[in-house]
C-alpha cells in the first residue's frame, strides 16, 4: 500500500541514501524555494518533516511488523541553509524496544556544517488485528 501512495517525504524531495549499518538511515534534499521561507533559507518545518520521516523509515526496516507513529519530536536549528544547497540527513537509533524507538536525527549542509539536530521518538504501532 505505501508503494502507491506518495508520502510527505517524497513531496520535500527526499532522497534515500543506503547505508551499511542497520540502525542507520540517511537521505540528501536539495533546498529548493518550494520547502524555504521568504528569506530564502530552508524552512525549519522542512528539517522536524525530515527528521520525523528518515526515523519513520529507519523503524520500518526494523521492524516490519509494527508501523512507526510519531510520538515526539524535540529539535535545535543551528545554523540556516540557503535556497541550492543539498542537506544530508543522518538518523541513527538510540534505543531499540517493543513499542518505542528513539532517534538521534541530524542534518549537515554541504561543508558538513551542523545545521539542525533532533530527537525522535517513534510509537511501534501494532499491524496485527
Amino acid at each position: 500500500m505505501a508503494d502507491e501512495v506518495e508520502f510527505l517525504g517524497t513531496t520535500l524531495g527526499m532522497q534515500l541514501v543506503s547505508t551499511p549499518e542497520p540502525d542507520e538511515a540517511m537521505c540528501t534534499l536539495k533546498v529548493t524555494k518550494a520547502v524555504s521561507q521568504p528569506a530564502g533559507f530552508m524552512n525549519g518545518g522542512t528539517s522536524l518533516a525530515v527528521a520525523e520521516n528518515l526515523a519513520g523509515i529507519g523503524s520500518s526496516a526494523l521492524d516490519t511488523e509494527h508501523f512507526p507513529m510519531g510520538l515526539n519530536v524535540t529539535a535545535n536549528h543551528l545554523h540556516a541553509v540557503p535556497i541550492g544547497q543539498t542537506i544530508k540527513a543522518v538518523a541513527k537509533i538510540l534505543h531499540q524496544g517493543k513499542t518505542t524507538h528513539v532517534w538521534n536525527v541530524d542534518i549537515f549542509d554541504e561543508e558538513g556544517t551542523l545545521c539542525f539536530t533532533s530527537r525522535v521518538t517513534n510509537y511501534m504501532f501494532s499491524l496485527k488485528k
